[in-house]
């Protein structure tokens, strides 16, 4: 089966799946913008970083600097959670006069952790999601 996309006015690619002859759905491109017919098989099936495709004539491929970018937001909205832990341990462990130290280590390694290098030397999609550390960050978001 066909499908039409385009670049959306936003940057994102936008995808119209007919529901009968592709050449009918044509009108539901806005104006002024160009498109693509092309086989389903062109439109990836793993969308873990969808807000990151970028139209390159007939294909769709992933914008690295885009992806990294959902996969740091990713990481952020894991640490959340984590840190609000982290910081009821903290002052229960002040009010016990316990040690912090474990801690303050743990918050300061999920707050490093969008920083991480590997992130930046990625150079594609597995390599990207490859850098998820659960240990410190818990189940990846990305499918297997």
């Amino acid at each position: 089966m066909s499908r039409i996309i385009y670049t959306a006015t936003d940057g994102t690619v936008a995808i119209i799946i007919p529901t009968g002859d592709v050449n009918d759905a044509i009108k539901d491109v806005p104006n002024g913008l160009s498109y693509k017919i092309v086989a389903d098989s062109v439109i990836p099936i793993d969308r873990s970083f969808r807000n990151a495709w970028k139209q390159n004539e007939e294909n769709i491929e992933t914008d690295m600097t885009k992806a990294k970018e959902i996969h740091k937001i990713n990481i952020r909205e894991a640490r959340k959670s984590k840190l609000a832990e982290l910081d009821i341990e903290f002052q229960k462990a002040l009010e016990t006069s316990a040690s912090t130290t474990d801690i303050v280590a743990k918050k300061q390694a999920l707050r490093d952790e969008p920083a991480n290098s590997a992130i930046t030397s990625a150079s594609n999609e597995a390599a990207l999601k490859a850098q998820w550390n659960a240990t410190i960050l818990g189940t990846s978001p990305y499918k297997s």
